[in-house]
């Protein structure tokens, strides 16, 4: 059985955090920047922000027993890979973060009452 809102939650965690750092390695590194993040940066970290905190407050909900602390290791993993070794792939990410964001959003409020069963 797949658990696709832990599978959007790892997905919506790596692409914000890997989209809201960007910018800060290709500075560094000598990487290219895509337009959006040379003219507005503040665009992309927000939208990165966004999208990596849905993906940790879903995280948290989700407890550590549940795969909470997973799915944080495996976004943080994904992060690194993404930036790290696609470099450019980064870019993609404007569009992946917020879909991924979205797509966890609905999924995890259309199941909101079984989320708050702490019991």
């Amino acid at each position: 059985m797949i658990d696709e809102r832990f599978l959007l939650a790892v997905a919506a965690l790596g692409w914000g955090l890997s989209l809201a750092t960007y910018r800060m390695f290709a500075r560094r590194n000598g990487w290219p920047l895509g337009s959006l993040q040379a003219d507005l940066p503040a665009v992309p970290v927000v939208l990165g922000l966004a999208a990596f905190l849905a993906g940790l407050l879903f995280a948290a909900a989700r407890g550590g027993e549940d795969g909470g602390f997973i799915i944080l290791l495996f976004g943080v993993l994904l992060a690194i890979f993404w930036t790290g070794f696609l470099r450019v792939g980064s870019q993609i990410s404007l569009f992946l973060a917020p879909i991924a964001m979205g797509l966890l959003l609905v999924a995890w409020f259309s199941d909101f009452d079984k989320v708050l069963n702490w019991t």
